[in-house]
């Protein structure tokens, strides 16, 4: 019998009327000290109460009902979170809050900031109603632990888009699936990624009107962009697949595609290659969620493998896991594929260069699979890259997102340039991202700005909500108009953003003019912007600054694998019974990914490593 763990697949909402106060709080943690301390608190006023808290990626409307002092409906009313990825948070917590009338219930894995909201949320409305929250902090009672024995044909750890792929495709090939993810949802990086991918050789990419692309063109593209330091082997099996991988998540996964929004044109490519996810990555986890939930997969949520089990000849034959209620697995499997993502948020196996630079991935990208791989011995490579991006803003120290899908229309339909902190524009802005960062890098403080009027501004700022980049924070830190990170600057006149800035009016004033004049000559005699890109001049003010730093979250460094998909020990022989796919296999990059890659790799490397593990299985 399928075991969906998931609190994706939880309690309905009791729904209530409406009615109300409203109160607005910021989000901290749920052991924040409560002003209504006195045990004697009269009893809730019943009610409904709106309350709005900072979610992830701004704030959350939330009403909560209380009758006879007991907490019978929590309902999120708005929000802004990330599909997929806040779900677990936004439909479990609720119904946990209720079922047991208390606060003391547990977050979710993967939306920590999410489920903390709509706690202190509940928190708020009880203080609003006359109570004292210290009275809903009673204990759940939760089952003894449990020790399981299972055994299965094939165990994928990590439902990324790679372990959603290699699961998927074991399935369909007949083998017995189990599928790990620790934390509570499916989708991994893919979810937060820009939801573009490489879709080279597919019959999508002939639909969009590239028919002469090639495996040649692709693997010199990669090589190029990755300082020749690919894996070239890899790199040509990827090259040769990555089409068939992208019809088969179409037409079998049922992934969908922008073929309306069309092919993306980039400075990394020499033929247009990329298509975005319809509804980005959460429109890819959402099919794929599908996907799994009529198949035969058996997929554990919350639950996170701990250990690689090993027989005396060395071959692998399952795993050890954990989920967060205690409950301990020991799964025998005849194949494991490890699929458990990066390590960027883990600063022991980063790099001094990574270790100090602006992450923006997922807290959870802990290197769990390079850890187990390494106690058996595996051959790893590139362990010292990552992939760093050209627009960050830093939002906390150590922290960034991106402003990257507010770039792409800035420059593409309007007037944005890039500009150092002397008031130079310095780079073709649509160069390629490697080309940009390595401009940024050599900049004073490694540091560029966007430089943008009114119009282009506004049409920037909508892009960014599902980076977790809000209107309310961007309003938050243009007041405080560049005192502190990230520095969001801006004035009503050249000159005032100048006196904001520190840059000189002049030569500020003589960049935005230089570039003006070559958008009405139709050609940037300086840095060679491309013509179809320069569509509007820099008009009307106000007039803004946005802070352009290095950001990364994927890795590059991972375990080396032959042509089977299977991971290679020190000695270079290849492990049985194990095999690898996506970030924990990276070595197709070399130092550095073009746009769209990660998330292809992923699914090819996925659907690879699913045959070769179900081909295996069945010996």
């Amino acid at each position: 019998m399928k075991k969906f763990t998931s609190i994706l697949l939880a309690l309905l909402l009791i729904l209530g009327t409406i009615a109300g106060c409203t109160k607005t709080e910021t989000t901290t943690s749920p052991q924040q000290t409560d002003t209504n301390s006195n045990e004697n608190t009269p009893a809730l006023i019943d009610g409904d109460y709106e309350v709005e808290v900072k979610g992830h990626n701004g704030p959350m409307k939330i009403k909560v009902s209380f009758s006879n002092n007991t907490i019978t409906n929590v309902e999120i009313i708005e929000h802004s979170e990330t599909k997929v990825l806040s779900d677990p948070a936004i439909e479990g917590i609720p119904a946990d809050i209720v079922k047991y009338n208390s606060i003391n219930v547990d977050t979710v894995a993967g939306a920590t900031i999410t489920s903390y909201a709509i706690i202190n949320a509940v928190r708020t409305a009880i203080n609003e109603a006359g109570g004292n929250p210290n009275n809903f902090q009673n204990g759940i009672s939760k089952p003894t632990p449990e020790h399981k024995t299972i055994e299965t044909d094939i165990v994928v750890v990590g439902a990324g888009a790679a372990g959603i792929a290699a699961a998927l495709k074991a399935d369909e090939l007949g083998s017995k699936v189990i599928l790990l993810e620790k934390t509570g949802q499916i989708g991994g990086e893919i979810v937060v990624s820009g939801g573009n991918q490489v879709v080279m050789g597919s019959e999508l990419q002939k639909q969009a009107g590239v028919t002469n692309d090639t495996v040649e063109s692709m693997v010199n593209d990669f090589m190029k962009n990755g300082a020749n330091l690919n894996d070239k082997k890899m790199l040509t099996l990827f090259a040769k697949n990555v089409g068939r991988a992208t019809d088969w998540m179409n037409q079998y996964v049922g992934v969908q595609y922008d073929m309306e929004g069309g092919l993306h044109k980039l400075a990394e490519y020499q033929y247009d290659r990329e298509l975005a996810y319809k509804n980005g990555g959460p429109g890819f986890a959402r099919s794929a969620l599908e996907k799994i939930q009529s198949s035969n997969i058996e997929l554990y949520l919350n639950t996170k493998a701990t250990e690689l089990k090993v027989d005396e000849k060395g071959n692998v034959i399952g795993v050890l896991a954990e989920d967060k209620y205690g409950n301990t697995y020991d799964i025998t499997a005849k194949a494991v594929v490890l699929a458990t993502g990066g390590y960027g948020a883990n600063k022991e196996l980063l790099s001094e260069d990574l270790a100090n630079a602006l992450f923006y991935g997922r807290s959870t990208a802990t290197g769990d699979g390079h850890i187990m791989a390494q106690k058996i011995n595996a051959k790893f490579q590139l362990m010292d890259y990552g992939k760093r991006y050209p627009n960050g803003i830093e939002v906390s120290p150590g922290i960034a997102k991106s402003t990257i899908a507010g770039n792409i229309v800035a420059f593409n339909e309007h007037s944005a340039i890039l500009i150092n902190k002397e008031g130079k524009r310095v780079v073709n802005e649509k160069a390629s991202n490697r080309t940009i960062l390595e401009t940024l890098v050599q900049q004073t403080d490694q540091m560029l700005y966007l430089l943008m009027d009114q119009t282009t501004f506004d049409a920037w700022k909508a892009k960014l909500g599902p980076a977790g980049i809000s209107e309310s924070d961007i309003n938050s830190w243009l007041e405080k108009n560049g005192s502190t990170t990230p520095y969001f600057m801006t004035g009503k006149t050249i000159k005032e953003l100048a006196e904001v800035s520190g840059i000189p009016e002049e030569t500020l004033q003589n960049t935005i003019d230089t570039y003006n004049s070559y958008v009405r000559e139709g050609e940037d005699k300086e840095f060679g912007r491309p013509k179809e890109f320069m569509n509007a001049e820099i008009g009307e003010g106000p007039y803004y600054l946005v802070e352009q730093k290095p950001r990364f979250a994927t890795t590059m460094g991972g375990v080396v694998l032959n042509e089977n998909m299977q991971v290679i020990n020190i000695n270079d022989e290849p492990i049985p019974g194990l095999f690898a796919a996506g970030e924990l296999a990276n070595g197709v990059m070399g130092d550095d990914s073009p746009s769209g890659a990660n998330n292809a790799w992923a699914i090819t490397s996925g659907m690879l490593a699913g045959e070769a593990a179900s081909n295996y299985a069945k010996q």
